[in-house]
């Protein structure tokens, strides 16, 4: 079957951003919100303690409207993927964002009037059984929202932010819309140029497209030092105008995380990274090399006479969804809809961002999905990895809004796990030694980014926040804290490493979610868990739908527990993930023994 790698926008919003349904939805959103306001604003617990059909309404309208807010946020933010320099975008945003702040408004007021609740009151609201749905996210509302200030100060924080937090965020994207790579005559956008140095299997090229790639982004570094110093600035005055004196009490109440669960992660990880420092020798040494550099470490291991397997789309669509069947038919069934309907930009051409994402669409209740597809076994990889993204969205209709707002590392376990299930069937289905070599460098690569790569983001924002409390981190340090980072987190395993990582790496400069590193790695280890289950489990499909859908409904430990019986602030759990890698690098060192260099062996 052949299908399109453009994605279909028009059955969202007709017209692109001159919408006159866009138009009118964001009229009728700019109605419900003040309607909304005014209604919380007038609720009183005594008045209906009753029934609270009243706040329920208003939690149902509040709901509608965040629907209604990521529904058009991203329908725009999509064609700003596919047009970086699409002039029509940041004053559509603008208007978004300034719905987004009155919204914030009435969640504030809501929170603030449950704060004020008794702890008799309060529970006997929660214990209503119309609210029986949301009641850990009422709960969860009370609990944080003792940090909040007055109404007042709360609404001039979101105003300010508009042109602080989310507009630094904005100008980083300004930036990088500007960068261009210079290659061989022709200019690369940020994601043409990070595809080849990371994919391509000519280490000439990797170091060539690398070093012109660095010397860009070099000539940017003291914009972007700029941009990631006043982000971060403006965060750290609203954690402290809040009395927060811990930078990680955000990041993990968004993940719904304790503090001890992600230190004993790290420890583990930490403590299990002598056999990925063997693989990057072993794959050094394949390559003639006493040490890989940065950009190596991406790179295919090519041994003999293998041509690495090149994927069109449609094969890609069809291997997925044949692999994607065996695990769940019901993933399966949402691939195969996603590719039929048109949900997936996969193209590979200038002007697009770099990277990729999936972005759910709650009114029209589907997803779509934003990537740059090369044809390589990593690419296939990526477009799994969205799709599993999009399979938990889709698991969720139907559920309330807050039901379905689960955290970043609960939704990289979906999207880990879809992948894990591809990889390992690329590497089952390899036709020879050569290619199963190659497949699973590729594999343990994965690994390497979640144990390696993943590690020293964290590290390295850590140093920094810390640094930024004190006041202006300037280029020079930046680069020396990312560097510390990468040496620490891949136990001094390069000859080279990336110092500007910080710069390139966007994740840095989302203004919506503090510290967009560590639920990579809590998500990889949490999918190898519940992938070594579903192997125990017949008919593990039903019992992995469930899963998915208390992702928002608990905190993440409390899911551990109630779905696959672990506690995550003990080191047993993650050591048993941890080591479900050692086959794959022994298989790895085994087969490559034949091929290393005569002075290496």
């Amino acid at each position: 079957m052949t299908y399109a790698e453009q994605w279909d926008l028009e059955s969202i919003f007709t017209g692109g951003l001159k919408s006159t349904e866009l138009t009118t939805r964001l009229q009728t959103l700019k109605a419900q919100i003040a309607t909304t306001f005014k209604q919380i604003n007038d609720w009183q617990y005594a008045k209906e303690a009753a029934d609270f059909s009243q706040l329920q309404q208003i939690t149902n309208q509040l709901q509608a409207i965040e629907d209604g807010l990521k529904q058009t946020g991203s329908f725009v933010n999509m064609h700003q993927s596919v047009d970086e320099r699409n002039q029509q975008v940041a004053p559509l945003m603008g208007q978004i964002n300034q719905l987004q702040n009155a919204a914030t408004q009435i969640d504030v007021q809501l929170t603030k009037k449950l704060v004020a609740l008794t702890a008799a009151e309060f529970e006997t609201l929660v214990g209503q059984p119309l609210f029986a749905p949301i009641a850990f996210n009422l709960r969860e509302k009370r609990t944080q929202g003792a940090q909040l200030l007055d109404e007042k100060t709360e609404h001039l924080i979101n105003q300010l932010a508009l042109d602080g937090l989310q507009g630094w965020s904005d100008h980083y994207d300004t930036l990088v819309a500007e960068i261009q790579i210079p290659d061989e005559g022709q200019l690369l956008s940020a994601g043409q140029a990070q595809n080849k140095f990371e994919a391509d299997p000519d280490p000439k090229v990797r170091q060539r497209v690398f070093t012109n790639w660095s010397q860009t982004w070099d000539r940017y570094s003291p914009l972007l030092t700029d941009t990631l110093n006043h982000l971060a600035g403006f965060r750290l005055s609203d954690y402290q105008a809040h009395g927060l004196t811990d930078f990680m009490q955000k990041p993990l109440e968004y993940n719904r995380l304790q503090s001890a669960t992600l230190k004993t992660m790290w420890q583990v990880v930490s403590q299990n990274k002598a056999p990925l420092v063997s693989f990057l020798n072993r794959k050094a040494a394949l390559m003639g090399k006493t040490q890989l550099a940065w950009q190596d470490t991406w790179s295919p291991v090519i041994v003999g006479d293998f041509k690495p397997a090149t994927y069109s789309y449609d094969q890609a669509a069809e291997f997925i969804i044949q692999n994607f069947k065996a695990f769940s038919p019901k993933m399966a069934a949402v691939a195969q809809q996603a590719f039929e309907k048109r949900w997936i930009e996969a193209e590979d051409r200038p002007g697009k961002q770099p990277g990729g994402y999936m972005t759910e669409l709650p009114e029209t209740q589907d997803f779509r999905i934003f990537m740059t597809f090369d044809g390589t076994p990593s690419g296939v990889s990526t477009l799994a990895h969205e799709l599993g993204h999009g399979f938990h969205t889709m698991m969720l209709n139907g559920l309330p809004s807050w039901r379905q707002d689960y955290a970043m590392n609960v939704a990289e376990t979906a999207s880990t796990l879809a992948e894990l299930i591809v990889v390992d069937a690329t590497v089952q289905a390899a036709d020879s030694i050569e290619a199963k070599i190659n497949l699973l460098d590729q594999k343990i690569t994965n690994a390497i980014d979640m144990f390696m790569n993943i590690h020293a983001r964290y590290l390295f924002e850590h140093h920094f926040y810390a640094e930024r409390q004190n006041g202006f981190v300037p280029t020079a340090e930046l680069k020396t804290l990312m560097l510390n980072a990468q040496k620490e987190a891949y136990a001094n395993a390069l000859t080279d490493y990336d110092p500007l990582f910080w710069a390139d790496k966007q994740h840095f400069f989302f203004d919506d979610v503090p510290f967009y590193n560590f639920p990579y790695t809590f998500g990889y280890l949490f999918s190898l868990g519940i992938y070594a289950k579903s192997q125990e489990v017949d008919h593990f499909e039903n019992q992995y739908i469930a899963l998915l859908q208390d992702t928002a409904n608990m905190t993440t430990e409390a899911l551990a527990q109630k779905h696959l019986g672990v506690d995550l602030t003990q080191p047993a759990f993650w050591q048993a993930a941890a080591t479900s890698i050692q086959s794959d690098i022994d298989q790895f060192m085994a087969l490559t023994e034949a091929y290393l260099p005569t002075d290496a062996r």
